[in-house]
Order: structure tokens, then sequence, then C-alpha cells
């Protein structure tokens, strides 16, 4: 069995849901999860925690990078392409490349964020979507979200297209959205692609049938942002049992534990003690991943996720409205 991260270069219509379905069935576990949401309509990075790698994933980067295409004259309930048309300008003026540069570069920063009604944004226990989609009126509170960068790539009629970086919570839809509301113009997200994700690049994403070698990453170089320490082989079953170890280093709140150049876990460091704080092997060992024919599991993956195309985790034919949160 696997035990490492898979990056898919998610196709546009399918849910991060179903991907990982597939995922479950093809390597028989339910040790299967993703981190950061990609909503249907959107396509790129999508990286898969397999078997273990799941206890990690929350110690992932949280940088996401997105190449995305805003329609100008539109607006959608949704917020993107795939939404009912709420506002309609025919007959406009594109703003300017200067002013387009002005707008774009205030929502650089540490910035208060509305995300979209269609959205997996839980209010009393319900999302905020299922809401939408019963006409319930509600507001969704704002919050502090941050954009490393955004440049503006293409400015061509009606279309603009940006590229972003950001951190975990960035509603790209809703980002569009504000740039119209400062430009006084209706816009909706025509197309989103997720380029970087928890540190993993487009580059290493493959494609449903591309799947390749590449696309797997060891947890320990997942967490390559993490520093690390090598242990005496004598504390390794110590360390693994949940002792602590004297170590000549200063205090540290998460490090990657080796021994003998082999990945134990991750540990923290108090008052020169360390100890385990997540294990990725146990004192017994860890299963080895093994070898597994690509073309094999690129037939069977793209075979799971044409099955699960169109469903979503009801069971129910995927609707267009089947948003969940752009991390």
């Amino acid at each position: 069995m696997r035990n490492e991260f898979l990056i898919v270069d998610k196709p546009v219509g399918v849910t991060s849901q179903a991907i990982d379905r597939a995922v479950k069935k093809i390597f028989d576990t339910k040790h299967v999860g993703h981190a950061g949401t990609l909503d249907p309509f959107a396509s790129g990075v999508l990286p898969i925690a397999i078997g273990r790698a799941t206890k990690f994933i929350d110690f992932l980067t949280d940088d996401k990078s997105y190449r995305a295409e805003l329609l100008f004259g539109r607006a959608t309930d949704t917020a993107d392409r795939t939404g009912q048309t709420i506002a309609h300008l025919d007959d406009f003026v594109m703003p300017t490349v200067e002013r387009l540069n002005d707008v774009i570069q205030s929502f650089v920063g540490t910035i208060d964020q509305t995300p979209p009604k269609f959205s997996a944004v839980k209010l009393n226990g319900r999302k905020a979507y299922d809401l939408a989609r019963r006409s319930i009126d509600f507001d969704i509170p704002t919050r502090r979200v941050t954009i490393d960068r955004i440049e503006l790539v293409s400015s061509n009629g009606n279309l603009v297209t940006l590229d972003v970086d950001c951190r975990k919570g960035t509603y790209i839809r809703s980002l569009a959205v504000d740039i119209g509301k400062m430009l006084g113009l209706p816009v909706t997200l025509n197309n989103l692609r997720r380029t970087r994700s928890s540190g993993f690049s487009i580059d290493q994403a493959g494609a449903v049938e591309e799947l390749r070698a590449e696309s797997f990453v060891e947890v320990d170089r997942a967490l390559g942002h993490i520093p690390s320490i090598e242990i005496n082989p004598k504390r390794r079953r110590p360390f693994l049992n949940g002792l602590s170890t004297t170590v000549s280093i200063s205090d540290r709140p998460t490090v990657r534990v080796y021994c003998e150049k082999i990945f134990l876990g991750l540990g923290a460091i108090v008052e020169n003690e360390l100890k385990a704080t997540k294990l990725f092997i146990t004192a017994e060992g860890v299963e080895s991943d093994g070898e597994q024919d690509l073309r094999v599991l690129r037939t069977a993956l793209l075979r799971q996720v044409d099955d699960d195309l169109t469903v979503d985790d009801d069971g129910d034919q995927l609707r267009a409205d089947d948003y969940h949160e752009v991390f």
C-alpha cells in the first residue's frame, strides 16, 4: 500500500470528492483525503493523501496559485459561468489596463472577503449552498484572507486573465466579483485553473489519463519546509514509543525526525526535549509502498472518475451549484 501524496491535475466537471473515491477504490483503502477542494468547474493541482499521508495534510504549506479568467458584463448567482445570470450588460466600456492594474493591486495583502453564498461555508451547521439552493435569505460573515500577488496577464475584449498567489481560505470567485464592484461592472469567474497548491506545482500533477511516477510524492518531501533532525539509532524505539529524547537544539514547535535517514514522523522540541507529535511509522514499522504498474493505475483511475463524473456525495446528479471551498 502506498503512503504518500498523489498530485492530480483535476479535470473540469469532476468533483474533488470523486477523485478521492476513485483513489480509495484503486488502492483499496479508506484512508484517502485531499488538500484544498476545487470547485467542479475548476481544474488543476489537487493533492491527494493516501494511507498514512492523510495524517500530515494539516502540516502542508497553505500557498495557492491560480490562473483566473474574468468575464466582464455578466454576473451570476454562483459568481462563476455555471450560475444563473443576475446582471448583464451588452454595451459598456472596458476599463483601461492602467485602471485594471490599479484596482487589482488594491486587493494584494490581508483583506476582508465575503465568501460566495454558493459555497461550503457552514452557518449554524448548514452549508451555505444548501440554503442558497432553497432561496433562503442569509448573510455570510466576512473573514480575513491573504493575497500575496495578483498579476494582470491579459485583457482581451471583455475577458481579463489574472495570475493570483494567495493563502488558504481565499475565494477567487469572490475576488472576481469584488473587482467588478470596484469598477462598477458585473463580473463573473469564467475559468479557473489552480497551478500550485500546498507546495505542489502543476508540473508535478498528472492528468487522470497520464498518471506518472513523478506525481507521487513521499510524505517527508512534501513537508520539506519543516526543519529536520536526525536522532541516534538507540533513541529510535523510545521516540516511537512516545518517550522524550534530549537534544542540543532550541525549542521548535514542529520538526521532521529521522533515524538513519528514515523518516519517523514529526516531533516538538521543548526545553531541549524532543517528543513525537505525529508518527509516520510505528515501533513495528510501516507497510511498504511497493510498486504498481502506472498504466493499470491510469486506466483504473480514469474508469472510476468517468463512473463518478456526474454523481455528488449524496448520490444525486451533479448540479452546477454543487460548490465546495476553493482553498
